[in-house]
């Protein structure tokens, strides 16, 4: 008789710790969900096939020209970016920074003088940095946008929104794709 109250608690116990570590579907020995599929389309992805491909999964010290802008601040007074990118796919947070620095817009005669780099130094202090972990749309989870503080000060973290995604969007297709995929080809990069 006491073997079978013996059994019966070992088949009670065993039945409770499975339903509290994991009978249901949403318990933490489940299957993890491998979440949407992300598009072959995707930016981010074909950087990272690029660079996981033609640099050995690894980037470091790249630095690349951008954009032309307006300096809200000061209207008619364009503005250079400048972009460094660094990466390493055995990073589980963060695989890809990219930091944008901005300076007054380049002379031809600096454009010749100084290379991508020593004008990124030249600039000092991030305007922007953004933060990818994961494949896919810019704002998943493991994404980080950080933007200038009112008054050009540090960097904070900002809310990642339609303008801050199209922004990493472009960077990536028409600003580094294009430079690595250059320097992959044997071209001058930085």
């Amino acid at each position: 008789m006491r073997t079978n109250y013996r059994a019966l608690a070992i088949i009670l116990g065993t039945v409770m710790g499975f339903f509290l570590l994991g009978g249901e579907s949403s318990g933490p020995l489940c299957a993890k969900d491998k979440g949407s599929q992300v598009s072959s389309d995707d930016p981010t992805l074909r950087l990272y096939n690029l660079l996981d491909s033609k640099f050995s999964g690894k980037l470091d010290d790249f630095y690349v020209l951008a954009d032309v802008v307006n300096d809200a601040q000061n209207p008619g007074q364009p503005q250079q970016h400048v972009i460094s990118a660094d990466y390493s796919k055995d990073r589980a947070f963060g695989k890809l920074n990219i930091h944008i620095r901005t300076v007054a817009q380049l002379t031809p005669a600096q454009l010749k003088t100084y290379t991508p780099k020593q004008i990124f130094a030249f600039a000092e202090d991030d305007t922007a940095k953004f933060t990818k972990t994961d494949p896919g749309t810019f704002g998943k989870l493991g994404d980080v946008y950080f933007q200038q503080t009112s008054g050009g000060g540090a960097l904070g973290a900002a809310t990642i929104t339609s303008d801050v995604q199209a922004d990493y969007d472009r960077y990536v297709t028409q600003y580094l794709m294009p430079a690595l995929e250059k320097k992959a080809a044997g071209g001058s990069g930085s």
